[in-house]
This record gives structure tokens, sequence and C-alpha cells, in this order.
């Protein structure tokens, strides 16, 4: 080895000095460690000086990753061997990096193409990540662009170091966030996602393993990551991996191995420690893109292994947590049996099945728990199956309450238990539910009368079953009192209960026995704690005194304490899933946990008050309900007048904005009336202008070929034409007049009938005569329109061979039309606008007047909103004055006990020490203490 190094070192050819590093590479397999003291400075030499021939950098890189590495071959391991080997390579690893260069300079070669150099580089630096990880991974986040370099190896063409790269970025995104980032955000996400696609999903081999290894790394606990994830739409593709064939028989190794980790990695995205907006977010868009659906389908799919079974219920548990959608649509889910049966009620039939593994019971009432989590329609819908008016009379199918109540009572221990939870889970914060539940009767035996539920709880409680069975049933009944005062009084409404429980804190027993003992001594502390007293044997004061005189309070705290002190206390309290090594083991919940922790320190309190402090409280507590009945109720009257002036405002609003859009349209349609006129009158100066236009332009027109001259001429024959014309329609309107004349006298005469035919004769005479120079002026009329038509028939020739006097003619014949027409719609237009106008003007003024109106509405809900104000700034004066009468009330009673005692008269010392309201009993006491 020492000649090998002298030749590396010192010769000059460079084939000397590849074989000499070949034969290096041949020896450190065997000979670690002396190869690894006396070459490993030489190699690095070789590697910085050297680049240029791939060959012996290859072999360089491989003989160092043979130092480094500790996969060694299995027939060299020994037993003694592997911790040596562990510390020989972290060694090695340490020198390597020492010098930051070496990982820099290593970065660039991994950067080179050739096969040669790139694998054996890949695999160095793996191996050195693998023993100094954040050391290696620290040296790469500050070298200029390293992390990049890496991610180019997942584009290699070449498969075997693709693969190897995802196992280096594996090494390299361990447990660092500001490497994950730049990794997710140098599109790492699309291109795993691609491989994963490419290898077959969950069909693929080891390498999807590996790819859904790194995803995990980039993904868990880093919410930047996740969100990046969701808002790239990356989880739409992770519904193709749950679309397992009907045909579930035959799964492979891999196959179970890759699933598992797939249904690990949407967990991670919906876990309950992720913050709640970023979980929310994930649930929905995993339900939206259907991921949801796919989970359910393999859920109620036959043939499914019983650990992916198992990870999928646990998966769907948390997709649904808390969504009220998810949890909506998994309640829809039925199985596919005849008839079928909702997968609540299957899953639940599985949890209280003794046959069945402990990790599925336990995954099924996960599963449950989130079903009910923050879900109070669910919750009503499991207690309503257990409510006399909705079960089944028939017996043809089983409710998930009947269900639960059948575990309840059963004989396995498990089943008691986790139908015990399940229950208290559907009555977790629902107080309306914990009434209702009250109503529910059980048939125990044929010929006896029906038992409550809760006298079934405490009736097997008293038969002294097994710990696990009493634990779940007290943590029911915990759950089920708390904060419901009327279970409270059911439960001490049975004479056996308190005497039962006060007996349990009593003895002193083993330390399973322990636990019971502090969950009895939590549930009388919750029925003291609870208690509205109006059972008169069990009131408050009489409870605590029972304490006194059977347990002592000291002891009674004690015992109190020994739940959060129980090591499987702080096991359950550390995340929501039951999750649990054996079934001896299964005795919190994690939900109780939260509550034991909220009352266990109300209820120390409790126990050590007097009866003058409960009373003082309780006076107190009514006062406090008068003056917030009060200051509720004038919180309603102003929340309704703030209502209303809302409202108000709002229809001022609208009739302000009706107004304007009003007043738009009247100013819209005026500027429009407007423009008309101005249009119109433009339109009649332009008419002015093409008249005179014509008429200069006839004047000054002259034809081709043809003199004006005789154009006159034609005009003015036609002008005497048209005199003529003119006097014969004259003449016929004379004669038409003579003829009304005459028709007039005769209607006016009144004459005898011979005269009247004289004068008829006489008239038609003359209207004969009439008639026929009618008819000559019509002949005449006639010939003289046959001139006129013909001197017009040459007029038209003349103005054919004129074709541009005739147009001129035309358009401002055309245009007297157009205008006559035009003027007539405008004048139509503007009456139909002023009649709008007017009636906009009208509506204005109906606006106004509601406007005027509702300002007074507000002005009159304004001044008794202010009114009410005063009142309860009275009410609350009246309050300080009572106070301060009180005080000085205090003042002069502890003056006067001063006196009492200077003069000698005993008075007790325990008033002194109480609150001192007790001064008007003080003779009272002192009698008693003479008896």
């Amino acid at each position: 080895i020492q000649k090998l190094c002298d030749r590396v070192a010192s010769s000059t050819l460079l084939d000397d000095r590849r074989d000499a590093v070949r034969a290096l590479k041949s020896l450190s397999k065997k000979y670690r460690l002396e190869v690894g003291i006396q070459a490993m400075e030489h190699l690095i030499h070789v590697l910085q000086t050297d680049r240029s021939d791939s060959e012996i950098i290859g072999y360089a890189l491989d003989t160092l990753y043979n130092v480094i590495s500790n996969d060694l071959e299995e027939e060299e391991q020994e037993e003694n061997l592997p911790k040596q080997v562990d510390d020989l390579g972290s060694q090695f690893t340490e020198i390597f990096i020492k010098q930051q260069e070496n990982v820099t300079l290593l970065l660039t070669l991994v950067e080179e193409f050739d096969f040669h150099v790139r694998w054996p580089g890949v695999k160095l630096l793996t191996s050195l990540l693998k023993q100094q990880g954040p050391q290696v991974q620290q040296i790469i986040l500050v070298s200029p662009m390293g992390v990049s370099r890496l991610m180019d190896l997942l584009a290699d063409s070449r498969e075997v170091i693709r693969n190897d790269g995802v196992l280096l970025l594996q090494q390299l995104t361990k447990s660092n966030a500001a490497i994950q980032k730049i990794v997710a955000f140098e599109n790492a996400f699309e291109r795993l996602l691609d491989i994963i696609t490419e290898e077959g999903n969950s069909d693929g081999g080891i390498v999807v393993e590996d790819c859904l290894l790194l995803l995990q790394n980039l993904l868990k606990n880093n919410n930047s990551n996740q969100n990046f994830f969701k808002e790239g739409s990356y989880i739409q593709r992770m519904k193709p991996w749950f679309e397992v064939g009907d045909d579930n028989c035959g799964w492979s190794a891999q196959k179970v191995t890759n699933l598992h980790l797939m249904l690990q990695l949407v967990r991670v995205l919906v876990s309950p420690t992720n913050p709640p907006g970023a979980t929310s977010s994930c649930q929905k868009a995993m339900f939206h893109c259907g991921l949801l659906q796919q989970l359910c389908t393999i859920l109620m799919a036959t043939g499914v292994p019983a650990d992916i079974l198992t990870e999928t219920i646990n998966t769907v548990s948390e997709v649904i947590r808390g969504c009220q959608m998810n949890q909506d649509y998994f309640a829809s889910v039925n199985a596919p049996s005849n008839p079928p049966r909702p997968a609540i009620v299957v899953l639940l039939m599985s949890m209280v099945n003794e046959r069945q593994p402990f990790v599925l019971r336990c995954a099924v009432l996960y599963c449950f728990q989130c079903f009910l989590y923050k879900n109070q329609k669910g919750q009503g819908e499991i207690v309503s199956t257990l409510l006399p008016s909705t079960i089944d009379a028939t017996g043809n199918s089983v409710s998930a309450g009947q269900l639960l109540c059948g575990g309840l009572f059963s004989t396995d221990s498990l089943s008691n238990w986790c139908a015990a939870v399940a229950l208290a889970h559907a009555l977790q914060e629902n107080a309306t539910l914990k009434e209702q539940l009250l109503r529910v009767q059980l048939a125990t035996s044929i010929g006896n009368p029906p038992v409550s539920l809760l006298q079934q709880c405490t009736n097997i409680l008293s038969q002294g079953s097994k710990v696990q069975t009493r634990v779940g049933l007290l943590m029911l009944l915990c759950t089920w009192l708390s904060n419901c005062s009327i279970a409270v009084t059911h439960f001490l409404h049975n004479p056996a209960n308190v005497p039962f429980l006060t007996g349990q804190i009593a003895e002193n027993l083993g330390e399973e026995e322990q636990l019971v003992q502090g969950l009895c001594a939590l549930l009388l502390g919750i029925s003291i704690y609870y208690n509205d007293n109006s059972l008169e044997n069990y009131r408050k004061e009489k409870l605590k005194q029972l304490i006194e005189k059977r347990i002592g309070r000291e002891n009674f705290i004690e015992k109190l304490g020994f739940i959060s002190k129980h090591e499987l206390y702080s096991r359950a309290a550390q995340k929501p899933q039951p999750s649990f090594s054996s079934p001896d083991h299964m005795m919190f919940d994690h939900e109780f946990t939260k509550l034991v922790k909220e009352l266990e320190g109300v209820i120390s309190k409790a126990i050590y008050k007097s009866s003058e402090e409960d009373k003082k409280e309780e006076e107190v507590k009514k006062t406090l309900e008068q003056h917030d009945n009060i200051v509720t109720h004038y919180k309603k009257v102003i929340r309704e007048q703030d209502q209303e002036l809302e409202e108000l405002k709002q229809r001022i609003n609208t009739l302000t904005s009706q107004n304007e859009q009003l007043q738009a349209t009247v100013t819209q349609q005026v500027s429009q009336i407007q423009q008309h006129k101005d249009q119109y009158n433009l339109l009649k100066v332009q008419l002015g202008k093409d008249t005179q236009h014509h008429n200069s332009h006839s004047d000054t027109f002259q034809m081709n070929g043809i003199q004006t001259e005789e154009v006159s001429k034609l005009k003015e024959e036609l002008e005497e034409w048209k005199n003529k014309h003119e006097l014969l329609q004259g003449q016929l309107k004379e004669k038409d007049s003579v003829i009304e004349k005459l028709k007039s006298s005769q209607l006016e005469m009144g004459m005898t009938e011979q005269s009247s035919q004289t004068s008829k004769s006489g008239g038609l005479e003359l209207n004969n005569e009439v008639q026929k120079e009618l008819e000559m002026l019509r002949s005449q009329i006639q010939l003289q329109s046959a001139e006129i038509s013909k001197l017009q028939i040459e007029n038209q020739k003349l103005q054919v061979m004129n074709t541009t006097a005739d147009a001129v003619l035309a358009d401002s014949h055309v245009a007297a039309v157009n205008n006559s027409e035009l003027e007539g719609r405008l004048q139509q237009e503007i009456k139909e606008l002023k009649s709008e106008v007017k009636a906009l003007s009208e509506e204005k003024e109906t606006l106004k007047q509601h406007l005027d109106s509702s300002s007074s509405t507000v002005a009159i809900l304004q001044d008794e909103k202010s009114k009410l104000q005063q009142e309860v700034a009275e009410s609350k004066k009246e309050q300080d004055d009572l106070l301060v009468l009180l005080a000085d009330q205090d003042q002069k009673l502890s003056a006067l006990k001063i006196k009492l005692k200077d003069l000698g008269v005993p008075v007790e010392d325990e008033d002194d020490i109480e609150s001192g309201d007790q001064g008007d009993e003080d003779e009272d006491g002192d009698e008693e203490e003479q008896d």
C-alpha cells in the first residue's frame, strides 16, 4: 500500500498513476483501515489534478467509497465488527470533510456526465451524508448551487444514476427544512411523481418506495412544502395511486410496502399536528379530486391485506377529521352488501368483534372519533339511533347505537372500553345530546322493566368487572355528567351511586385499582361541581360533608391526582390517534385527558370551599345572571334597533341610488332632446342652403349642345300654360260658389209647391248651363293638360340629356321629403320625452317623501337607543351605590366587633377568618358554644 501511494504521488506518467490507483481500489475493501490512513490524501490530490482522465477519477472515487462506506460484504461482517466499522466510516468521513473544498470538488465531479465519474461520485456523497449528515448538509447548503446541481441527477436518462440520485436526496433532505424547501422549489415534486407514474404507481418496484420516502422527507412537518404541494395541484396526481383493481388476490410484498407509504404520505398532508387551516384546505382538495372516494372504495373492498386496510382506515379518519363536508360524505358511504349497510355500521361491527385484530379495532375507533370530531350533526345521528322513537322495531337492520350498546355490555372488556369511548365522543361538547341520552331505555331481561342506560352503566360498575371495563364506563359517565346538571341529578337520584363511589375512593387498594379510584373521585367531583342543588339529600354541601367524613379532603385530592400521574395518561395526551402496544395498555382516550386537565383544578377548589362561600357564589351567580339577562335583553333590543337602522339605511341608499339614476336618465333625455333640436335646426339651415344652391345652379346651368335660350323659351311657355291653368281653376271655383249659393237659397226659401217647382226648374236650367260651361272648361283643361304633358315629355328629354341637373333636382326633392318626415318625428319624440320628464318628476317627488319618512323613523330609533343606554348607565350606577353601602356596612360591623372585644364580650375568631358576612349571627354562635 505504501509503495502504491508513493507511485501515485511521484509517477509522472498518467498510466502509472492510474494503475497504482486501480491497485489501491482492489486492496481497499480488504485493507480498509490501511488504505484509508495512507492513501486518502493522495486520492484527494488525484481528484484535484487528474480531472481530465475520467478513468483514474472513477478509480479514486471508488477507493474512497470503499474506505468511507460501511456497506461491507456479508461474509466479512463478524459479530464484534459492526460497531468498529461504524466508527471507522465516520472517522474517515470526518477527515474527508474537514476540508470543505473536498465536498465542493465532489459536487463538481457529480456534474460530469461520464458514467464512470458520476455514479461513484453519487455513491460517495451518499455515504458521506450517511456518516456525518448535518455537517455535510451544511457544506452543501453554503456551496453555490450545491443542491441544484444534485437535483439534476433526477433528470439523468441512466436509471442507475437516477435511482442512486433519489437515495442521495433522501439522505440530503433528512431533518433539514432549508434543504427540503430548496429541493421542493427545484421542481422535485413534479419529477418524483413522474418517476412513480413511469414505474407503475403502487405496482412499481423499489424505486417507487425510494421516491415515496423522499416525498415523505420533503413534506413531513414542513408547512411551506405542504402548502406548495397543495397549490401545485399535486394532490390530484395522488388519486391514481389508489385505483386498486377488483382482483385483490396475491398482493406482492413490494406493492403492500408502496401502498403503505402512499397512505402515510396522504396522512402527512392531513395530520392533526399540522396547522388547522392547512389541514382543512388539503382535506377539501382530497374530496374535490375524488381521493377520499377512492380511499373509501379500498375500505369497502374485499381481499385487501389487513395491514393495508388498517392504514386505509387511519388515513380516511384523518382526511375526514373536523371537515364537515368530508364527514357528511363518509356518513353516506355504503358497504357493497345486500341489503347495503352504512360504512360506519360495518366498521363498528368489526370494532366490537373480539375476533378482529387489535390494531384494526383501534383504527376503527379512531375513525369513529374522527367522524364525530366537531360534527354535531353526526353526533345527533348516532344518538338518535338509540332513542325510542327512531329504533327500528322490525329488527331487520342493526344501527350504530345498537352496536355500541351491545359492545358496552358484552363480555369482552376491550369491546366495553371501545364502545364506552365511542359513545363518549358522541356526547363531546354537546349538552342537548347528553340530556337526550337520559331517555334511552334498555331491556335487560324478559319480564323485568326496562332500565335507563345511565342506570345500567352504574350497575355494571358496581358489579366489579374488569379494570378496563370500569375505566371505560367511568370515562363515559364523566364525559356525560360534565357540564350537564340534569344528568348529574339523574345520577344522584339513584341512592346506591354515591355510597358506591365513596366506598371505592376510601378503600386502600393495589396499583391497578388506583386508576379506578381516581376516576371515581373525578366522577364524584363532577357531581359536586355541576350540582344544581335540586335534590335535598345530595346538595353540594352535604356531599362535601360526606367526603370530609368518609374519605377526607386531602385523601380525596390525592386520589384525584392518580389520573394525571399515570404513565398511560401522559401517553394518551400526546396525540389523538389511539396507539397502544397491547390491549392491556388501552386505558385512556385523548379527548378525555383534555377533560381531566380542565376539571382537576376546578374540582379541587370546589371541595375546599365552605358553605358560606358556596352561598355567596350562588348569590353572585344569581345576581350576575340577572344582570346578564338584563344586559342581554338590552343588547337584544339594541341589536334589533341596529338591524332596523341598517334596513332603513339600506332602503335610503337604494332610494337615493334610484333617485340618482332617474335624475341621470332625465338629464340624459334632456340632452337628447337638445341634440334633436340642434339637428332639426341644422337640417332646416341645410335645406335653405340646398334650395338656394339649387336655384343658383339652375340659373347658371347650361346644357351640352343646346342653347340656354331654348330652355328659357320652354320655361316661359310652361309658365304661361300654368297661368292659364290657374285662371281656369279660379273660374271653376267661382262657378262652384254660385252653385253653392243657389243650393243654400233653395234650402232657405219656404215656398209653395208651385213656386218651388218653378224655382226648381229655373235652378235646374241654371244648373244645366253651369254644367255645360264646366264641361267646356274641363275639355279645355284636358287639351291644355295634353299640351303640358307634351311639353313635359320634351322637358324630360332635355333633362335626360343633362344628368347632373336632374341629380341636383332629385336630391333637393328627397331632402325636402326627408326634412318633412324628420320634422314630424322630432315633434312626436319631443312630446314623448316631455311626458317621460313629467312622470320622472312625479317619481322624484314620491321618493323625496319616502326619504323624509325614513329619516324621521331613524331619528326616533336613535332617541330610543339613547334612552336605553341612559337606563343601562343608571342601573350600573345603582349597583355601584349598593356596593359602596355594603362596604360601609362591613366597616361598621368590624368597628362594632372591635368595641365588643374591648368591652370583654366574647366574639368568634372564625368570623374574622371568614369573609365577614355573618355579623348578624354572632349571638347565636356564642350561645351554641356555651351549650
